[in-house]
């Protein structure tokens, strides 16, 4: 094993019972360290509450962590114990930097480490030390999977970018994280959060109040995101400004949009024709943030989605990113992960079933 950096100090390895059968990695060794943490308000922090943290890295890395005090035993084979120890150390060292953790914060390092290779071929000098981070005033927002870093990547790069999967991944989050780091830098006046307000007929009229209280309820999650990531009275100020901007996709026609971050939300339920027209409103330093879930599409049977139709037409396009998240991509509890895979799996069966 190679030398572990501070505050880790490995102990040597202890036997417990007799030794456990081969485990199934490139050479069937199987290994044990003990990791020791200097701080144990931070090392606490690290383990989670009754050790849940502790618990999931056990679950997803097939190892044993057995916690006392402020050291931590790992013991498994040989991959699993390394992915472990870096996934504790990056923590660690976050915590030390006084990030807040999260649950998804720890799945997030566990797809990074496992991401970055076995013990065999992994290579520190050719991997980048962490995920790709969105810089806010309030807090940092951190990539969690290989799908989101390479969409933050995406969204740095091209005025227009894609993002569609399922529920969960991040695709809205994400966007929101960037608008609002466009915006606090001063690169755009505004942010534009735009989707189809009732499923695709969008009958905004009979909902009681103004324009802004009919569409609450539909761009709830993209408040939520808003006031997670800025002070809620500089949000609300912007909404009195105009700086951030509520618009109905059915009120962007006509309209050329400069000097903005556009965010259109729920984007399967746009038709061909409505997407066209939302993505022809480009204007000068302007980007447009596309999100949506394919499989989750409300416009009447037989009725082509806009955003299926525009991400297969544009791949490729110069200038434009599409990234497509997994069910693997979800970063809520860990059960919705496999819902998604389940209902996708259903659906296959059922488009198999169909062309048969």
């Amino acid at each position: 094993m190679p030398p572990l950096r501070p505050p880790f100090e490995p102990a040597p390895a202890t036997t417990r019972g007799p030794a456990p059968g081969p485990a199934p990695t490139a050479d069937g060794a199987r290994s044990q360290i003990v990791l020791a943490f200097d701080d144990n308000r931070h090392a606490s922090v690290l383990f989670g509450q009754y050790g849940q943290n502790l618990a999931l890295i056990e679950r997803r890395l097939g190892v044993t962590a057995e916690q006392r005090g402020n050291h931590v035993t790992l013991e498994g084979s040989r991959d699993g114990v390394e992915q472990a120890r870096r996934v504790l150390e990056s923590l660690y060292e976050n915590i030390k930097r006084g990030q807040d953790l999260a649950s998804g914060d720890v799945e997030g390092a566990i797809r990074q480490a496992i991401a970055q290779g076995s013990l065999f071929d992994f290579d520190p000098a050719a991997t980048r030390s962490g995920f790709e981070q969105i810089n806010l005033r309030k807090r940092p927002v951190r990539a969690r999977t290989t799908a989101q870093d390479t969409y933050i990547q995406a969204l740095r790069r091209h005025a227009l970018v894609f993002g569609t999967g399922p529920a969960g991944t991040g695709k809205t989050w994400l966007a929101v994280a960037h608008a609002v780091s466009l915006f606090e830098r001063k690169e755009v006046d505004r942010i534009i959060l735009s989707r189809p307000a009732v499923e695709a007929g969008e009958r905004l009229g009979f909902l009681p109040g103004d324009l802004r209280e009919k569409v609450d309820p539909y761009l709830r999650p993209i408040y939520d995101a808003l006031h997670d990531m800025m002070d809620a009275r500089i949000v609300e100020r912007a909404l009195q400004t105009n700086e951030i901007e509520i618009a109905p996709l059915a009120f962007m026609r006509g309209r050329t949009l400069s000097n903005a971050v556009v965010i259109l939300d729920e984007a399967q339920n746009t038709t061909a024709m409505q997407m066209k027209m939302f993505l022809t409103r480009l204007g000068e330093n302007s980007r447009m943030i596309v999100t949506g879930d394919p499989s989750q599409v409300d416009l009447p049977s037989g009725q082509v989605s806009g955003l299926a139709e525009a991400t297969r037409l544009l791949d490729g396009v110069e200038g434009i990113g599409i990234t497509k998240f997994g069910a693997e991509d979800v970063v809520r509890h860990e059960l919705v992960a496999r819902i998604v895979a389940v209902y996708d799996k259903a659906d296959a069966a059922r488009r198999r079933g169909d062309k048969g």
